[in-house]
């Protein structure tokens, strides 16, 4: 079977190049899946979206993305994100602790807030 290459990358680093079967994102319009010999597309990345890259070599990754754009094109997935951290980097007690002071202020920027915060956490495997 065929594998997409894939490249997730911020403004301070590449977080991961490789193969896999399959690519999950959250667009503006919507939950995006991206499997091989998918049609060209472009998307715009919802802020506190989680990436899910499946059928990776040594298991799944996921990462919390914020912002940003995905291109799809002949079996290449580019993610390219305002900013983003692997689930296994993400320090769970801080994500905790941003939610939980983001729930508590009840202004425009805390719902924003509580997205990155909720995305960091489901990328690192927790319950939110």
């Amino acid at each position: 079977m065929a594998k997409l290459r894939v490249g997730v990358v911020s403004p301070e680093r590449e977080l991961w190049s490789g193969e896999a079967d399959m690519v999950i994102a959250k667009t503006i319009d919507g939950e995006i899946g991206i499997m091989p010999e998918h049609a060209p597309v472009l998307g715009i990345l919802v802020e506190g979206g989680v990436l899910r890259v499946k059928g990776v070599e040594g298991g799944d990754l996921v990462a919390a993305v914020h912002g940003g754009f995905i291109s799809v094109g002949n079996n290449e997935v580019s993610v390219l994100a305002e900013t983003a951290e692997l689930g296994s980097e993400v320090d769970v007690a801080r994500a905790r602790d941003a939610l939980q002071r983001a729930d508590a202020s009840m202004d425009g920027e805390s719902a924003a807030a509580v997205q990155r915060a909720r995305a960091r956490l489901i990328a690192a495997g927790e319950e939110v």
